[in-house]
């Protein structure tokens, strides 16, 4: 075991390699950040969708998370992660032009939209295994929290911009220009992606290639085993499930209940951009001021329990917007300081080899109850009514960090332990 060392972040400004992933990752996540709130307000504004069917599209999307991450992790695992990301990219964009061209054949409804999220959804999911493998990868180890605090500050940045880009486009223009701007990011991202360079140290298997079912199982139980990397699996499923339901009902609260147009919409939920950005450059300096397990714990409290205030509000006055961009500026500093954070931790305790197994597996633990989530928000949304459903799920979401205060990860302190690599050898491209 041996400690991260600080490098100056000046190194990655100077690599045109980690550029290019980093301006890919960005354009990538601007399109489905936008996407977010796009296909849902083409649901409900255009195909005059109710609570039900809006939970069953998010669920829809969110799917593959259950059903395709352990298989992804074992895939990406033995690829190039670049050719990874860039065919996700592109899968994306073919998948959005259904979109436009249903809207002028006249034949766009629910089930048309249902397929492209099902689509978008199994892209996501190869492209975030993928992404959140490629940068140990790419640059040295010792470089990955400064690599992290950039690459997970632009989708910051992609969540200023895109909700508030895809609300605008839905309100001014036209569903069209706003899916079609969707697709364009997932075009440019491919394009950076793909002129990447470095030859990618793809770990190469010790004699025979081991049959797929076996490399999810080591996956599976490297996270099962792990103290700290299991605390993170289950907070993240709690919150995962929790927040799935209640981001369905508060999609339909702002609207319905407070009034808010298409363009409001987006301006709120945009407002966790500017904090995540500031969340992200917290977390270059502040876990090694103050300790990892301080700021993972004190930071969850924070942003998940700020939610609570959302179900208080009420009617459509001057004071509603800057009260809703202010709750989604804290949960958004404080929720990617977390997240940046867990992501570092992740990375140092985890082998080379199967550093991607490690994120499907964690991805399937926290984002595989997505599904479930999003349908209970639309059943708890149709039988109790917003308010009372939004604030069940406001709670539920406050009680996730409880798994990391009781964990070895609240312990955990100003240096992080890196695991040993065991030697693996790399196949060279």
């Amino acid at each position: 075991m041996r400690p991260v060392s600080r490098i100056p972040s000046p190194a990655l400004r100077r690599d045109s390699d980690f550029l290019r992933l980093w301006a890919g990752q960005t354009a990538s996540q601007f399109g489905e950040q936008a996407l977010l709130v796009v296909l849902p307000l083409v649901a409900v504004v255009t195909l005059h969708a109710d609570a039900g069917a809006l939970g069953l599209l998010r669920a829809v999307e969110q799917a593959p998370i259950l059903l395709l991450s352990l298989f992804a992790g074992a895939w990406a695992d033995r690829r190039r992660t670049r050719t990874v990301m860039v065919a996700a990219d592109l899968g994306r964009a073919l998948a959005l032009a259904a979109v436009p061209l249903a809207l002028l054949l006249g034949v766009l409804g629910l089930p048309v939209l249902l397929v492209v999220a099902a689509l978008l959804g199994v892209g996501s999911v190869f492209f975030d295994v993928a992404y959140q493998a490629s940068l140990v990868r790419l640059v040295d180890r010792e470089l990955l929290m400064r690599g992290n605090s950039a690459l997970e500050g632009s989708r910051s940045a992609a969540r200023i911009g895109g909700p508030a880009l895809g609300g605008a486009l839905m309100s001014v223009f036209s569903p069209l220009l706003a899916v079609v701007t969707g697709a364009g990011f997932f075009v440019l991202s491919a394009v950076s992606i793909g002129r990447i360079r470095r030859p990618e140290r793809v770990p190469a298997p010790a004699g025979a290639p081991a049959p797929v079912l076996r490399r999810i199982h080591e996956g599976l139980r490297f996270v099962a085993r792990h103290p700290a990397l299991r605390a993170v699996g289950l907070a993240s499923a709690l919150f995962q499930f929790s927040l799935a339901a209640l981001m369905t009902v508060y999609l339909l609260f702002l609207p319905r209940e407070l009034g808010l147009s298409g363009a409001e919409v987006g301006l709120a939920l945009a407002a966790t951009g500017p904090g995540a950005v500031l969340g992200s450059l917290l977390a270059a300096r502040l876990p090694e001021r103050l300790g990892y397990g301080v700021v993972l714990v004190g930071s969850a409290v924070l942003a998940d329990g700020v939610m609570l205030g959302v179900p208080a509000l009420h009617g459509s006055g001057p004071l509603v917007l800057p009260a809703l961009m202010a709750v989604n500026l804290v949960f958004g500093t404080f929720g990617q300081l977390v997240n940046v954070t867990v992501m570092s931790v992740r990375q140092a305790v985890t082998p080379v080899r199967i550093q991607a197994r490690v994120v499907a597996t964690i991805n399937f633990a926290g984002m595989g109850l997505t599904p479930f989530g999003s349908l209970l928000g639309g059943f708890l949304a149709g039988t109790w009514g917003l308010r009372p459903s939004l604030l069940v799920t406001a709670v539920a979401l406050a009680l996730s960090p409880l798994f990391m205060a009781l964990s070895p990860l609240a312990r955990l302190g100003k240096v992080l332990p890196v695991a040993a690599q065991g030697g693996p050898s790399y196949a060279g491209e």
